[in-house]
């Protein structure tokens, strides 16, 4: 039996063509881990962390999947890795980034998987795209909805809605 899980996840990265990153990522998720049944459009966000970095571009995706966490978590890693991310500074400049936001309404803490995103609530260029796509969905711990979220957001970073992938051709 075959059991599609929902998922959602963040793409982001400042370095190169951005878009064409994050379009590249997003065929390679279709392929690898499930279809897309929801995308954001794609936010300009000033870096977070190390903020002496060019501008990421952003987004939120649903997808439909038979794999478990740990399975998708593996294979968000190899399509970072395919793309040619190396992990060389955390919270440094990246081609790709593909974080698990939500598994369902999972909650877990294991070793290298943190479902829900353990600092989504805190982070603009998380809660933005995903409050344009989930508004009323709540978060599994907080049980706040992420529109909610969004607006007692204490990240003052500047979060801009450039355009929606789904409406271009």
């Amino acid at each position: 039996m075959n059991i599609e899980n929902q998922v959602v996840l963040g793409l982001g990265g400042n370095m190169g063509n951005r878009t064409q990153h994050l379009a590249m990522a997003m065929v390679h998720i279709i392929q690898q881990i499930g279809p897309i049944t929801r995308v954001s459009s794609v936010y300009e966000t000033a870096a977070w962390g190390i903020e002496d970095q060019p501008a990421f571009l952003n987004l939120a995706l649903c997808i439909s999947t038979p794999f478990s966490p740990l399975q998708t978590l593996e294979r968000c890693l190899r399509i970072e890795k395919q793309m040619g991310r190396h992990r060389k500074m955390k919270w440094g400049p990246r081609i790709i980034d593909i974080d698990i936001l939500l598994y369902n309404d999972k909650i877990i803490r294991e070793n290298q998987l943190f479902i829900p995103h353990p600092m989504m609530h805190e982070r603009r260029f998380v809660l933005a795209p995903l409050a344009e796509i989930l508004p009323q969905k709540k978060h599994p711990l907080l049980k706040k909805s992420f529109k909610d979220l969004l607006l007692q957001c204490p990240d003052t970073l500047p979060v801009k809605s450039l355009f929606n992938p789904i409406l271009l051709e």
